[in-house]
């Protein structure tokens, strides 16, 4: 019996560590900025990074399945975080011990950030700098996720578009009536990964800071959403 749990246990550990190291790999976790003051609520504005999903699930044939890649979701733009920046490109991490965050809140997130390890992640690495109590970070991450126009291309696109970084931050600038550079496009091997979106404390669109990624390739291949 003993055994048994044990193998048990082995089982969910790696289950959990393989769902947060696959979002590490996809997405390039920021390293420690030694310029950052990690005193929660302490930073200048908000970087939403939303994944695109397709290509992740590309990246991930053979590996171990995830609720991203899920065919009848039909997931496009994803949650990967709300991250507390500062204009001079430090970012705090890691600012306050984090107790695990409430089933209720898992639920209310994986509509739009399908991943268990993902949120438990996020909110001990970055909502523990927000200043906010775990229910008000993810409750701020909805509202900003939701207020977010995707114009039509990017809905659910059916084939591949070959597109400018710049068209893109242009066209979500137009269609949330913000500056261009509150969108930033990051981008691996002219494939489109991210598409990160810089906020004030109380969600307004701004400039993004020195710290935000952007894509310098001259066209990014947007694969189509299953």
């Amino acid at each position: 019996m003993v055994l048994r749990k044990i193998r048990a246990l082995v089982i969910v550990y790696m289950f959990l560590a393989l769902a947060v190291g696959g979002f590490a790999r996809k997405h390039g976790s920021q390293s420690a900025s030694s310029g950052a003051n990690n005193t929660p609520g302490s930073f200048d504005y908000y970087q939403l990074t939303l994944s695109w999903a397709p290509q992740f699930c590309a990246s991930q044939q053979g590996k171990a399945p995830s609720s991203e890649c899920d065919p009848k979701r039909h997931y496009g733009l994803v949650v990967h975080g709300l991250w507390p920046q500062n204009d001079n490109g430090s970012y705090p991490q890691d600012c306050a011990p984090a107790q695990p965050v409430s089933g209720d809140i898992v639920r209310e997130m994986l509509p739009i950030m399908p991943a268990r390890g993902l949120i438990q992640h996020e909110w001990s690495k970055h909502g523990t700098c927000s200043g906010l109590s775990a229910q008000d970070y993810f409750a701020e991450i909805q509202q900003a996720y939701k207020q977010i126009k995707v114009p039509e291309d990017y809905q659910h696109p059916t084939q591949t578009l070959e597109v400018g970084p710049g068209k893109i931050t242009q066209s979500f600038a137009e269609a949330n009536g913000a500056p261009s550079d509150a969108f930033r496009v990051s981008c691996k091997n002219a494939e489109f990964v991210e598409l990160d979106v810089c906020l004030t404390k109380d969600l307004h669109y701004r400039a993004c800071g020195a710290s935000t990624a952007k894509c310098t390739a001259h066209q990014v291949r947007v694969l189509p959403t299953p």
